[in-house]
């Protein structure tokens, strides 16, 4: 008798135990709302320039950064926003810190004014978050973010080209569905 009730007990902590796992799933919608409001927090950050690429993942309740920033205080501070957001369990900070250079600063105003200031792409220079970010590196320069046409993202390509003193530039520009 208590090595069957033993075993009851013994079965219904397992069963408890399983349920509890399976609650553990994010619903689909839980997910949505943790990635548009990781999405606003990002955007919202004070020192997030057109210099400074943050991506995301989110999986359940775990969100990863990834990308690349001028200034270690963005980094921490991309971390910390996210940290706070309900739902959000753990975070993996994988941004890099760009190393400070003062060539890489100067390309960067460079690329910045050959993109930003020539006429047919001043469209992007709309807003305080800009659309083209640009990232140099070692002098090498990549290109993150949207544009509205095939077109574009070959003329952003071809004017950050035109910049002396870049070694290379890859373009990964990706191209917004109208």
């Amino acid at each position: 008798m208590k090595k069957l009730l033993i075993l009851a007990v013994l079965f219904s902590l397992c069963t408890i135990g399983l349920a509890q796992e399976t609650q553990r799933e994010p619903s689909a919608r839980t997910e949505d709302r943790i990635t548009r409001e990781v999405r606003h927090e990002l955007l919202m950050l004070p020192y997030f320039t057109v210099f400074d690429y943050i991506a995301y993942k989110v999986n359940g309740y775990e969100v990863t950064l990834l990308g690349q920033v001028v200034r270690p205080t963005l980094k921490s501070d991309a971390e910390n926003v996210v940290k706070r957001i309900e739902g959000v369990e753990k975070v993996n900070n994988e941004i890099e810190v760009l190393p400070p250079s003062p060539m890489d600063e100067r390309l960067r105003l460079r690329v910045f004014r050959a993109i930003y200031g020539y006429p047919p792409l001043q469209k992007y220079d709309l807003g305080v978050q800009k659309p083209i970010r640009i990232i140099v590196k070692n002098g090498r320069l990549t290109l993150e973010g949207v544009v509205d046409s095939e077109g574009d993202k070959n003329l952003v390509g071809l004017r950050a080209n035109g910049v002396s003193g870049i070694f290379s530039v890859t373009n990964n520009l990706q191209v917004v569905n109208s």
